[in-house]
């Protein structure tokens, strides 16, 4: 049975598009910045006197955009052996294989938004995020290289 889908697939599509767009235009990464200090210092330019409506709206268009790719992960590579993780946003068990009921998962993989969008969309490759440690992996099943990107984005 398919998993439910919490994310209009349009409106997901939509926010990952939009994400895409920022990301192109700004160059910096600053949609997906994390806010207080340390998302301070990773932004460059004026992105960071953003208002705050601004931020806040970016932020919604972060998360429809992680749950709409976690969501797609789910659908084509159904399974509960592996636990992908992207906080704030989002998590979503997929990839056949042992069942996972309780405790920590046979496989976890975790990441920041940004690299999850970067790695769904096949702008960043699963060896690069591994490489730079902007991504963690750990147990058998837990290389989604397979999978990605999720979606081909235009342009």
């Amino acid at each position: 049975m398919a998993a439910r889908r919490r994310i209009d697939p349009a409106a997901g599509a939509q926010a990952l598009r939009q994400w895409a767009q920022e990301q192109d235009t700004s160059g910096d990464g600053a949609a997906n910045a994390p806010e207080g200090p340390a998302g301070a210092e990773r932004v460059a330019g004026g992105a960071a006197t953003a208002s705050p409506a601004d931020r806040a709206a970016r932020r919604r268009v972060t998360a429809t955009a992680v749950r709409y790719t976690l969501e797609e992960l789910a659908a084509c590579a159904p399974g509960r052996s592996v636990e992908v993780r992207v906080p704030p946003f989002g998590v979503t068990q997929a990839v056949a294989g042992t069942v996972h009921r309780r405790g920590t998962p046979p496989s976890v993989v975790e990441t920041d938004a940004a690299t999850w969008l970067a790695l769904a969309t096949g702008r960043l490759t699963w060896q690069d995020a591994l490489a730079d440690g902007a991504l963690h992996a750990s147990g058998e099943r837990c290389d989604l290289s397979a999978y990605l990107p999720l979606v081909r984005l235009p342009g």
